[in-house]
């Protein structure tokens, strides 16, 4: 995900000579360097293209990189280990005397690896000689990009313009983001000091990360959901045993809670919300509203050029990435779909590839989706939910964690694996993981789906021992009725 450039004023045709518009000629122009933009950018290079990528952050890596995926990822890991050294290593016969948090070198941590990142998109930016352009951009007609950087002023042409500019975090009508007190995830990776009291408005990805992050490092969270469940798009039973296990880490939910605003006495915030038709009220120094993200196309001049957009401002596409402008295309956030750097890259490759005259493809009932909380939960395919309305004939099969050898070995037994396959052909149609390190299992399952596996084809793959990925084997095996350890 990504959120790449703003407005810039360019020069009219009276403009003075230190003004003046250098342009330049490209066969591709990327608009945005996060994952989809970056990749996009290096395959069309590989493809032998002339490639242009332009970003407002001379950091190249986008939302994701900078101040999304990586470096919460950082904040969850570091986390997850206080958590563990607090309330697991003791039973482990291991004895720490008063682990406790170091902020600000936590905090730089986190920074140091967003830089490592960072750096290394630039070092390919330089390796596959794509010209890295600095600045904010807008369409200056069909073909043209006018961008306004720390170098001056630039016009960039080129037959193929790829929008890979991303999202931003939605807002609240009634809640608008100051930055200090309601916050995005954009500050949420960022503060100075552990919040006494945090409110995350959202039972989301985002919000359920963010808030575990904080809620190991001492602060009292309480999440807010307007749905039944966690995690909407989830398996509701994988959603309800989050649920579950995040109360017993310490953190407050209330689903079904309609968030109606915030008040303030004494100096001191509460957020205020209807939950089972009673009127509550909760304390909160920080509130993190992480109700979604909204597509990034602020200041880009769509208009000057003609895209349409559809009813929710995403970018209108083809199966091909084309837009209603013939020679511009748009992939990742901007566009319909799951917003997932993930889908992002594949899209910049296929978008790639097609633009270069190859046969790019995304097959989109394959796309893992991941929460990183502790447990974490991914899935790929359908859900239970899902099967019931299509109408499909499903079997379903779980296995435990709790009986599982490497689970049990490294204390992590919360959760479970579910199979989902079509009950006459079983073909897999679903794999759900709750449960640690259930982001890499994931992966097996997606491949297994790519090539239209059944369950009985990953019951009978043979699975290293012990291991946690024997729990997917296992609920293959409880799926076609024949379970060995449950």
């Amino acid at each position: 995900m990504s959120n790449f450039f703003g407005k810039g004023i360019f020069p009219g045709p009276g403009a003075s000579k230190e003004h003046a518009v250098a342009e330049s000629a490209f066969d591709m122009i990327v608009i945005g360097a996060g994952p989809g933009g970056y990749v996009c950018a290096i395959r069309a290079a590989q493809l032998g293209l002339k490639v242009a990528c332009i970003d407002k952050e001379s950091r190249f890596g986008g939302t994701c990189l900078r101040i999304g995926c990586i470096p919460s990822k950082a904040l969850l890991d570091a986390s997850e280990k206080l958590y563990v050294a607090k309330n697991h290593f003791a039973e482990m016969g291991i004895t720490v005397d008063n682990p406790r948090v170091d902020l600000k070198t936590m905090m730089a941590r986190k920074d140091k690896v967003v830089d490592i990142l960072t750096s290394g998109v630039s070092a390919l930016m330089k390796k596959n000689k794509i010209e890295k352009v600095v600045g904010t951009a807008r369409f200056a007609g069909v073909g043209k990009v006018a961008v306004d950087g720390p170098d001056g002023k630039r016009e960039l042409t080129a037959k193929h313009i790829v929008i890979a500019t991303g999202s931003a975090p939605a807002e609240l009508p009634f809640m608008k983001f100051d930055g200090k007190r309601i916050i995005s995830s954009d500050q949420a990776i960022a503060l100075e000091a552990v919040p006494g009291n945090m409110v995350v408005i959202g039972g989301g990805a985002i919000g359920l990360e963010l808030g575990s992050v904080w809620s190991r490092l001492g602060s009292k969270v309480t999440v807010l959901e307007m749905l039944p469940t966690l995690v909407a798009g989830s398996d509701e039973e994988m959603g309800r045993n989050l649920e579950k296990v995040l109360k017993k880490q310490g953190v407050a939910i209330y689903t079904q809670a309609k968030v109606t605003g915030t008040k303030e006495e004494n100096g001191k915030l509460s957020v205020t919300f209807e939950w089972e038709g009673k009127q509550m009220a909760e304390p909160a120094e920080v509130v993190l509203v992480a109700v979604g993200r909204r597509t990034y196309t602020d200041g880009l001049g769509l208009e000057t050029v003609g895209v349409n957009l559809d009813n929710r401002k995403r970018i209108e596409v083809d199966a091909h990435y084309r837009t209603s402008v013939a020679g511009v295309y748009a992939i990742g956030d901007v566009i319909a779909g799951p917003m997932l750097a993930h889908k992002a890259e594949d899209e910049g490759i296929a978008c790639a590839e097609l633009i270069a005259g190859k046969a790019g493809h995304v097959n989109y009932n394959i796309i893992p989706a991941v929460v990183y909380t502790a447990p974490e939960l991914a899935w790929v395919g359908k859900t239970e939910e899902q099967l019931k309305t299509e109408g499909i004939p499903y079997a379903s099969g779980k296995f435990n964690f709790r009986v599982n050898g490497r689970a049990l070995a490294m204390d992590e037994t919360d959760g479970f694996a579910k199979v989902l396959a079509h009950a006459q052909t079983d073909r897999i149609l679903g794999i759900h993981i709750l449960g640690a390190q259930a982001s890499s299992m994931i992966s097996e399952g997606a491949a297994v789906m790519e090539f239209a596996g059944s369950a009985e084809d990953l019951a009978r793959t043979c699975h290293a021992h012990p291991t946690l990925p024997e729990a997917v084997k296992e609920a293959a095996l409880a799926a076609l009725k024949r379970p060995i350890n449950s």
